[in-house]
């Protein structure tokens, strides 16, 4: 990958190339976590200063694509941990009362209403859920990434589908 040594380099055509490569779908990750465009512009922008000061630790060793994903998650659980958002939270137990008792199975919906959907979260409950459901994080390494603890993690995760399947149904 000849634009990854050139922008390692410094060289401005490369890290275009890796630019034009990477921020359509870098934006949709910070999007998902950000949850509105304005922070989510904000994160890709960190992002991508963030990656290419980093280039010297990426040796081809899998994805380039994965290895960039990775930096754009922790920027913006950064960007979140910044303005605190996984503090106000209850535990596992007291959230129980959140789930509906006889819930319905999702019929029909589209892939940009359920994203819709999840941008409206708040922003800990988008967070733990984009970990755990997108990005496939264990509740020990949500917690050990956030602050928190896993108990924190799983109320976050229940609540947060709990707030889902009410969109949905309405």
């Amino acid at each position: 990958m000849d634009w990854i040594e050139g922008a390692r380099k410094g060289d401005r055509k490369s890290q275009k190339a890796i630019y034009d490569l990477l921020s359509r779908k870098m934006f949709a990750v910070c999007l998902r976590y950000m949850g509105e465009r304005d922070a989510a512009e904000d994160v890709l922008q960190d992002g991508f200063v963030t990656l290419f000061s980093k280039l010297d630790s990426f040796h081809g060793e899998g994805s380039f694509e994965g290895w960039a994903r990775k930096i754009f998650v922790n920027t913006a659980l950064m960007s979140l941990r910044k303005k605190d958002v996984l503090k106000q939270s209850e535990d596992v137990d007291t959230a129980w009362n959140v789930l509906s008792e006889d819930p319905t199975p999702i019929q029909k919906i589209t892939y940009d209403e359920l994203l819709d959907c999840i941008a409206e979260l708040p922003p800990g409950f988008r967070t733990v859920f984009n970990m755990y459901v997108v990005e496939g994080y264990s509740h020990k390494e949500i917690a050990e990434e956030l602050g928190i603890s896993e108990t924190t993690s799983r109320s976050q995760l229940l609540r947060a589908r709990a707030m889902l399947q009410g969109k949905i149904k309405k």
